[in-house]
């Protein structure tokens, strides 16, 4: 039996949750908190397998909860009303979301990549990621990238390409190391500074710093000496945005 409990000081969204919850057979709610301390008591005294928690509740927000908890829970699942820097937050950190109102179908598939990945376990780099996201408003330099048994945090500065493959995004980084990850380019594209990265192709997004040389008008050499293509609809603005910078 899958233990879960809500962290939610709307009613009418608890109740929400609740009804939505109650469908899947193997869960279990223990109990539901709205504000920062009875949250802490909660967590600490059920010690539950998921957690959906509102990102901002009226005496605290998600993270002043995580912050406080001498250990950490397993995975969240994130609930928040449409809110542009929570969800890039979320989205950094590699958490789990939901936006309200909360659509029956949305809630099968985050329960669903739960199952999936239920050994992923989330962390307090996570937490930290996301939060700087989030309280301070700015881009952050490491992003948090979720694979088969666990998270992996890297810099952003280390990231030399982007390759999408359906729906992957491959990492390629300074070290030579590769990660690979099962979301498409097109999320990432959103993620990535815009000041930092430019899309170059439908298949590749390239760190501007890593680029040595255009060659051909067709084809961006790296600085480890890999050729990236240019499509044709995007040439002028690879050529303004690398040539100007």
């Amino acid at each position: 039996m899958t233990r879960v409990i809500i962290i939610e000081d709307e009613p009418a969204a608890r109740k929400e949750l609740q009804v939505l919850i109650e469908q899947e057979h193997d869960f279990e709610v223990l109990g539901y908190a709205g504000a920062l301390n009875e949250a802490i008591r909660l967590i600490e005294t059920q010690q539950p397998d998921l957690i959906f928690m509102d990102i901002n509740l009226y005496d605290c927000n998600a993270f002043d909860i995580l912050n406080a908890l001498g250990t950490f829970p397993g995975c969240i699942i994130f609930v928040t009303a449409y809110d542009q820097y929570a969800i890039r937050a979320i989205k950094y950190g590699a958490f789990d979301y939901l936006l309200k109102p909360i659509g029956d179908d949305e809630f099968k598939e985050a329960v669903h990549r739960f199952r999936q990945h239920r050994q992923n376990t989330h962390s307090k780099e996570q937490v930290a990621l996301a939060e700087e996201v989030f309280s301070q408003k700015q881009e952050p330099l490491q992003l948090a990238l979720p694979s088969l048994g666990q998270i992996r945090i890297i810099s952003i500065n280390d990231i030399r390409y982007c390759k999408g493959d359906g729906p992957y995004t491959h990492f390629f980084l300074a070290s030579g190391k590769q990660e690979t990850v099962s979301k498409p380019l097109k999320f990432y594209e959103s993620l990535l500074p815009e000041s930092q990265f430019i899309r170059t192709h439908q298949s590749y997004i390239v760190h501007i710093s890593r680029v040595q040389a255009i060659q051909n008008n067709a084809t961006i050499v790296l600085d480890d000496g890999h050729e990236i293509p240019i499509s044709h609809r995007r040439k002028n603005e690879v050529f303004k945005r690398i040539v100007s910078k």
